[in-house]
């Protein structure tokens, strides 16, 4: 199988500390896609975070990521938005004691998955994602985020 081809456009709307390069997101991303993809990835503060989850899923609260799933944009080529929330990205990762470049790994890797369909929803469904999230970031030495 040919590896998936990927347009990624990466936009940093935060000045928190520590945000990863373009190149590490797009590691990331490629280690996740099962299918070739169009994906703008957007690094966001909380206030963004907050307004696009009232808006777009009617939760108010701050969420560490969000996916946008467009579907087929192209024959084989999926497109969607994947939004990280630096603040709530970088507190979870000094709570659970985590390497903040791993919990972004993490985060990038999650909602890449939700962009190809992958869901958490019931037991079945979070143990086929986990388990997916764990094999890819253990390419990249990260421990297994479930299990830590």
């Amino acid at each position: 199988m040919a590896h998936p081809e990927l347009r990624l456009a990466v936009q940093y709307a935060s000045r928190e500390d520590g945000l990863p390069t373009r190149a590490q997101i797009r590691r990331w991303v490629l280690a996740a896609l099962e299918q070739s993809a169009e994906v703008t990835l957007r690094i966001v503060d909380a206030d963004e975070a907050r307004q696009l989850n009232r808006d777009f899923r009617h939760k108010d609260y701050v969420p560490n990521v969000l996916t946008f799933e467009y579907g087929e944009i192209a024959p084989g080529v999926l497109g969607g938005d994947i939004v990280l929330c630096a603040p709530v990205i970088a507190r979870e990762a000094r709570e659970q004691g985590k390497h903040l470049r791993d919990h972004y790994a993490h985060m990038t890797v999650h909602g890449t998955l939700h962009l190809q369909g992958y869901d958490h929803l019931d037991a079945a469904d979070a143990l086929t994602m986990e388990s997916r999230e764990a094999v890819i970031l253990g390419r990249f030495r990260i421990p297994n985020p479930y299990f830590s």
